[in-house]
């Protein structure tokens, strides 16, 4: 952990080498996170690197070295969040072969739907565990937040939606 303050450090200062290795540690957790979000492997590598780009010119904004990891995931989970958006925002016909696919479309609109009104902080824990496939300790890691808040946070989120759901 202290080397990973310590190039935060020199990243501020504009060291890209710095910044470089600080990716190259993060890279793979970014990108798997993306992937299981967007569920298509260009989108998630466009979003990944979009959020690095944004980190390199923000990371001055940074206020504290230990939270780069945190810090970078809530860049790339706006990131995800707007491709999203833009995702149901497209009106394209649909291919012939899903309307055979298994699974009611209406509840699955209902779980987005449901999905879409909980917190920004909610969608986030949900996310990372369903989709990125982290613990509770490594959100509370990423996230600078105890694990037994985020079980819990996460635990309030899923028994929201269900409440909508029913």
């Amino acid at each position: 952990m202290d080397q990973q303050m310590k190039l935060v450090k020199q990243a501020k200062r504009g060291d890209t080498q710095a910044f470089a290795e600080l990716y190259r540690s993060v890279y793979q957790e970014l990108y798997r996170f993306a992937l299981y979000t967007l569920k298509n492997s260009h989108d998630a590598e466009d979003a990944v690197s979009d959020t690095v780009t944004d980190a390199w010119a923000q990371i001055g904004s940074l206020n504290k070295e230990e939270a780069f990891k945190s810090w970078i995931f809530k860049i790339l989970y706006n990131k995800c969040r707007r491709c999203l958006k833009q995702y149901m925002q497209k009106t394209e016909e649909l291919p012939e072969d899903l309307c055979g696919q298994k699974g009611d479309a209406e509840e699955q609109l209902d779980v987005r739907a449901a999905f879409a009104r909980l917190a920004d902080e909610e969608r986030l824990i949900l996310s990372m565990h369903i989709f990125g496939g982290y613990s509770s300790r490594e959100i509370g890691q990423m996230l600078q937040m105890n694990d037994s808040t985020v079980r819990s946070r996460q635990k309030r989120a899923l028994e929201k939606m269900e409440a909508w759901l029913a």
